[in-house]
C-alpha cells in the first residue's frame, strides 16, 4: 500500500511551518495557531480592559444575542471532538481507549461517535 505524503502544517496567522514552531493547535475549520501567536493574543487580551463584569449587568437583548455565538462555539468543539475520534478510529485505536480519554465507558463512546 502506498503511503500518502504527510501534509505540511503551518500557523494560519503567522504562516510559520510546523518545523519552526514548538506547537500547533488545530481548529475545527482546519486552521492552526502556533504557540507564539497564542502568546501575542494573550498579551492583547491582557492589555485590553474587559468591559464585562457580570451577567447581571447585561440586558436581556445582550444575553439573547450571545446565545447564537455560544451555540456556534459549542458546535465547533463537538465537530473537533468528532474529527479527533474519527482520526483515532482510522488508526484502529480501541473504543475502550477513546472512552477512557473522554472519561466515559467504551459503550458510551461507541454510542456517541459511531
Amino acid at each position: 500500500m502506498l503511503a500518502l505524503p504527510k501534509r505540511k502544517l503551518r500557523c494560519s496567522f503567522c504562516r510559520k511551518p510546523e518545523t519552526q514552531v514548538s506547537r500547533l493547535i488545530g481548529g475545527a475549520a482546519g486552521g492552526y495557531i502556533c504557540e507564539d501567536c497564542i502568546g501575542v493574543c494573550n498579551k492583547i487580551l491582557d492589555a485590553a480592559p474587559s468591559p464585562f463584569k457580570s451577567w447581571d449587568e447585561l440586558s436581556e437583548e445582550q444575553l439573547l444575542s450571545s446565545i447564537k455565538a455560544s451555540e456556534a462555539s459549542v458546535a465547533a468543539l463537538h465537530s473537533l471532538i468528532h474529527t479527533l475520534v474519527e482520526a483515532l478510529r482510522k488508526r484502529e485505536v480501541s473504543w475502550t481507549a477513546i472512552g477512557k480519554a473522554l472519561g466515559v465507558s467504551r459503550q458510551a463512546a461507541w454510542e456517541r461517535f459511531s
